[in-house]
């Protein structure tokens, strides 16, 4: 319906105000049928006659603009009357917001709408109301909107003048695509659980949980009063409100007050917080008047974990509320500092438990789509999706992300449409790392590329990283040349699946894996369990035994970064050591998942230690508390404790192999997994004789108890101890 439209701007500059377009429709006659399609340079808000439009919040959504701007299609035959008022706020959101500011090409381009209301009646006429100069704009309330820095609303204000909407003739049409994502919306809504006021003499509101999206209040004021909200994280230890490691995103919400009663959300930005500071408020807060409201694309809860320790319980609560608060459109890292950005290593080490966690197979396809757009015509996968940054680099582990998410969605769902999309870009990848690579058979850096900050991110954030440096100890060659490996593999998989001649590659393949072992040594926790996980040692007893004996060296603690963490407990149970990855899982002394779980936190961090012992705080610099990737061990949970496996020959969990691994530490586990054939349960509860076993499933299993192999078809199974 957009053929007809066109592209509509303000008449004159405003500014950092919000622009409002507004267009009167009359209807003559009954309708039968009432779609609006819209979509804007920026985000928007879209109201007929004072209602809001849908529930998309952020739309449309984020996508590599110069390519690919999502278009809405809105059912509003029930919002019509006989004399309408349609309206359209647009803020600055990922295309003109400071988050996109160094890709000028889009940044720089001006608020923007495109539109079409189609108005079928039941007589047969069809009438059609395009974005054209007929429209109107003024400078709505909304005078400032920004991601980084917040939104500041001045209710106060006068209503203003609408003045002539500016043809923009200069912008086409060819980029945009119909909504090919899960909308964003509004989820939980979350009560204070106390007020305080700090030793600073702050006054704050504790939600209980950290989370991204923005908080309702009401307030009954007077014309011109301020309420001011800044927003954190966490405490500092003398318990005030932190807001250092937001870096330059500012994170307020002004609202300057009408006259009475009013209730006040952000429309056009979000923010990532457990607290909020009252900056400015008039008379005395009342808890009951705020609500934090819990932001994220709308995807369906399939995956279920439970357990008889409370503080593994509080890790799974984490690391849902890590996945929905960088669920917002792309898989981002953060969603509080002046980054957000859709990182495509942190995006491929939690894909797994992400897809176990939710169904997140439409956000991964309509999110690799635009990774393929930002692919370099050499074959490099750059570092953040969108490349707001312009960043020219592709790094081991995170362009690696174009072979392993579309695996890995593939294995959960058994789409192979998934396989299809991506395979030219994993080929395409696999072939730049050969052109790119110093040595043949490997990917190893050239002399110049070896500085810190270098080429490779290797091991990024390992606790046995040298001083000074976020890049763990694990030689970034060594770890190049193992997902090297790993993406020629699951490109092999990948073409035969899809019936391709993959001759080439399998000799390619074979290569690397036989110059690796020729050319590294293993001296980390991480190069042992990469050198497991991929398949890339001659001798996996003695690796997995060495491996093991380091652990035990370092007191039962990990040293692993964003590289080695998601493989590490499924390495050691695979090989035999179950109570060395549980004693990891259990661990409480830093670092470890439950030393953050025992110091307060309601969110992955992105540091083992973001808070020390002492209360003092790691970095201001990089230090998001709500950070994902190391929720990966989720579906290690999954996977191992409960046994819930797919088969690559039967992907999407058509057939599954379940093999349960109990320990009494955890008392019981019960785990649930809705696929695409049904939902499949599998639990355990330790107890004096045995271990009682639950096995649900939908389809024919292997069920696996105490080595012993159990074919059963479909229906409920529950085990008591050996069978």
């Amino acid at each position: 319906m957009l053929e007809q439209a066109k592209w509509i701007g303000c008449g004159t500059d405003m500014g950092e105000v919000c622009p409002e377009f507004m267009r009167t429709v009359e209807v003559n006659g009954e309708v039968k049928a009432a779609v609006l399609s819209i979509t804007a340079v920026g985000v928007y808000e879209a109201f007929l006659n004072g209602t809001r439009i849908g529930n998309f919040v952020l739309a449309p959504g984020c996508t590599v603009y110069r390519e690919r701007l999502q278009y809405q299609d809105y059912d509003v035959k029930a919002l019509l009357k006989k004399e309408n008022i349609l309206t359209v706020t647009v803020g600055t959101g990922w295309h003109r917001g400071r988050i996109s500011e160094k890709s000028m090409d889009i940044h720089q381009m001006p608020a923007a709408v495109i539109a079409c209301l189609e108005i079928i009646y039941e007589d047969g006429r069809t009438e059609r109301i395009a974005t054209d100069e007929n429209w109107k704009v003024r400078r709505s309330r909304i005078v400032f909107s920004d991601f980084y820095d917040g939104e500041t609303c001045d209710a106060s204000l006068p209503e203003c003048p609408y003045d002539n909407v500016k043809l923009l003739e200069h912008m086409d049409k060819k980029r945009l695509i119909s909504q090919e994502g899960e909308i964003v919306c509004e989820h939980e809504r979350l009560k204070p659980v106390r007020y305080f006021v700090t030793p600073a003499g702050e006054k704050v509101i504790d939600f209980g949980q950290n989370l991204a999206g923005y908080v309702e209040f009401h307030v009954n004021a007077h014309k011109g009063d301020r309420v001011v909200i800044s927003h954190g994280e966490i405490l500092d230890k003398e318990g005030n409100v932190y807001t250092e490691n937001y870096r330059t995103a500012k994170a307020k919400l002004t609202y300057i007050c009408s006259e009475g009663e009013q209730t006040y959300k952000p429309r056009l930005t979000f923010y990532g917080f457990r607290y909020i500071r009252l900056d400015e408020f008039p008379g005395e807060a009342n808890l009951n008047d705020f609500t934090a409201i819990a932001l994220y694309s709308d995807m369906k809860r399939t995956g279920r974990i439970a357990c008889g320790h409370k503080g593994i319980n509080r890790l799974v609560e984490n690391t849902l509320w890590s996945q929905r608060s960088n669920f917002i459109d792309i898989p981002t890292d953060c969603p509080q500092r002046d980054e957000r950005m859709g990182w495509t290593g942190d995006a491929q080490v939690f894909c797994k438990t992400a897809s176990y966690h939710y169904h997140v197979l439409k956000f991964f396809r309509k999110w690799l789509a635009d990774v393929r757009v930002e692919q370099y015509e050499d074959g490099m996968i750059c570092d953040v999706v969108p490349n707001y940054w312009k960043m020219r680099r592709g790094s081991a582990a995170w362009g690696d992300v174009i072979a392993i998410a579309p695996w890995q969605m593939y294995l959960t769902y058994g789409d192979e449409k998934v396989l299809e999309e991506n395979f030219d870009a994993m080929k395409k990848w696999v072939d730049y790392i050969t052109r790119d690579s110093a040595h043949p058979y490997l990917w190893t850096c050239k002399s110049d590329q070896k500085k810190l900050w270098g080429k490779h991110y290797g091991d990024w954030l390992a606790q046995d990283a040298p001083y000074g440096s976020y890049i763990g100890a694990t030689d970034v060659d060594l770890v190049a040349s193992a997902f090297y490996a790993n993406s020629v593999s699951l490109l092999v998989k990948t073409g035969r699946v899809l019936s391709r001649d993959m001759s080439e590659y399998e000799e390619l393949h074979e290569n690397i894996v036989k110059t690796f072992r020729q050319t590294f040594a293993l001296n980390t926790q991480t190069a042992h369990v990469l050198a497991l996980r991929f398949g890339l040692t001659e001798h996996p007893e003695e690796t997995a035994a060495e491996l093991v004996r380091m652990i035990r060296g370092n007191g039962n603690r990990l040293q692993t970064g964003f590289v080695g963490t998601p493989y590490l407990l499924h390495v050691l149970s695979e090989n035999g050591y179950k109570d060395t990855a549980y004693d990891l899982l259990l661990q409480e002394e830093f670092p470890s998942w439950l030393y953050e779980v025992n110091r307060g936190a309601t969110t992955i961090w992105e540091h083992w230690d973001g808070v020390r012992d002492d209360g003092t705080i790691w970095s201001k610099d990089m230090n998001s508390y709500n950070h994902y990737a190391y929720g990966c061990v989720m579906d290690w949970i999954y996977e191992a404790a409960a046994g819930i496996r797919t088969m690559e020959e039967y992907p999407g969990f058509e057939k599954v192999r379940i093999c349960p691994l109990p320990d009494e530490r955890l008392g019981w586990l019960k785990v649930s997994l809705e696929t695409a054939h049904g939902r499949i349960i599998s639990g355990w509860v330790c107890q004096e004789g045995g271990v009682r076993y639950e096995i649900s499933t939908p389809v024919d299993a292997v069920v696996v108890i105490d080595g012993k192999e159990h074919l059963v078809g479909k229906g409920d199974y529950i085990f008591y101890g050996d069978l």
